[in-house]
């Protein structure tokens, strides 16, 4: 049961009663009145516990998009329903509208369009419908909670598929009708052409080249299916915000784009979430189905505040992963957690794979280390530029091991992720 403002605002006129018709009795009276106006709206309001709900509409929606739920509310009972009704979801969804006025005659059924906008990834369960049945005088209304499930799944943004045309018109120049002139491991053998000046001599055709009056020598376009593994640290280090951006929103840009890049280019792509546990695996999917396999299990992620286990990283990569493969993790350059964690277990990784550290760095640590404005600048600067030493050491010290390191900043760490990917098959390193 509800009361409504309006039999708030009789009773305060009400108790002015007694300044006309002085004496108890006229007060009692008025509120009597009311009293009868509230059992009768509870009496004749339309029965709430007759409705049934039933929902359809959307069930994912990529980061910053709209999805539609229909909310259908059908009448069971004998009287008309009238009053407002509140479908209830998290904030972080956007649902709108919040309240919406309803009128649904006995055995009839009427629909309300909901509007979400989730801002945050993962999943947007609605809590409740609450309904609110008033009664003809308006003065008192039945209210009830219903439950009716549903739930939006919001998917990360993927805002660097703008560069993917640019990154698979590079990939066509390198497979496609501009063959790479490359040599070495893991490429095959596309055509003969004439030598010119550059060409690695190792790469000449001599028996060929008896047969012409020039010197010919072989091309060679990189090896499909080949297959890269894609690590995802969801430890403590992954929930530090770039800006308005936390790092592993950054770090799952990235590898959708290197994951569709890589899907193209004919190599097999695999995902793995990591911090103390797996938390979430994309392993064997087609090419059509990996970025939709993607996206959904890197939704409902979030950052855990626990250190990643390095070690048991390394161990669920070993077994899971035979072949030689490119292992692309997406962390971050923490001095301390490098050092004491991954580096030491990585001649184990680099014997038998080829590894890659991408990592997305502040700008706001080049602004503050170029701040010379008073004393407090100053000391900001000093802790950045100390902060930047750190970062260009542990760097220096992974590619010491064997590791390619890509660092750039929120808005160009997907391209540079992807050119490192496209150099490396140039190379013929894949």
């Amino acid at each position: 049961m509800a009361l409504t403002g309006r039999l708030g605002l009789l009773a305060l006129l009400g108790a002015a009663v007694p300044l006309l018709l002085p004496g108890w009795g006229a007060l009692f009276a008025v509120w009597g009145v009311l009293l009868l106006g509230v059992v009768a709206d509870l009496a004749l309001a339309g029965n709430v516990r007759a409705l049934r709900l039933h929902r359809h509409g959307d069930t994912s929606v990529r980061l910053g998009e709209t999805a539609r739920v229909t909310l259908t509310v059908e009448n069971l009972g004998r009287r008309r329903l009238k009053g407002r009704l509140r479908d209830v979801w998290p904030p972080s969804a956007g649902a709108t509208p919040r309240t919406v006025r309803v009128d649904v005659p006995a055995g009839e059924r009427r629909r309300i369009e909901m509007t979400l906008t989730p801002t945050r990834r993962g999943d947007r369960r609605a809590v409740t419908v609450v309904v609110r049945s008033t009664g003809p005088l308006g003065l008192a209304a039945r209210q009830l909670s219903r439950s009716a499930p549903w739930t939006v799944r919001a998917l990360p943004a993927f805002p660097s598929r703008r560069h993917l045309p640019a990154k698979l018109a590079r990939l066509r120049e390198l497979t496609g009708a501009h063959v790479a002139l490359i040599r070495g491991q893991g490429t095959e053998f596309d055509s003969l052409r004439e030598y010119v000046v550059g060409d690695d001599v190792r790469s000449i055709d001599w028996r060929a080249t008896a047969r012409r009056a020039d010197v010919v020598v072989r091309t060679w376009r990189p090896e499909r299916d080949r297959r890269i593994y894609l690590v995802l640290d969801t430890g403590r280090t992954s929930a530090g915000r770039v800006g308005d951006i936390p790092r592993l929103d950054c770090s799952m840009d990235a590898a959708l784009l290197l994951g569709a890049l890589a899907s193209r280019a004919g190599d097999r792509v695999d995902l793995l979430a990591y911090d103390r546990r797996v938390r979430t695996r994309v392993e064997g999917a087609s090419r059509t189905d990996l970025l939709p396999a993607m996206v959904h299990a890197m939704a409902p992620l979030e950052p855990e505040l626990i250190e990643c286990d390095a070690a048991g990283m390394v161990s669920t990569l070993m077994a899971r992963v035979r072949q030689r493969c490119l292992v692309v993790l997406l962390t971050e350059l923490n001095t301390a957690a490098i050092e004491e964690g991954l580096l030491p277990l990585l001649p184990q990784l680099t014997s038998r794979h080829l590894v890659m550290v991408a990592a997305v760095s502040d700008p706001r640590v080049g602004e503050m280390a170029a701040g010379r404005g008073d004393l407090a600048s100053v000391y900001d600067a000093a802790a950045a530029e100390r902060a930047r030493a750190d970062r260009r050491r542990i760097t220096a010290e992974l590619r010491g091991h064997g590791v390619e390191v890509v660092d750039a900043p929120p808005d160009e760490i997907a391209p540079a992720l992807a050119d490192a990917y496209l150099a490396l098959k140039a190379a013929g390193r894949l």
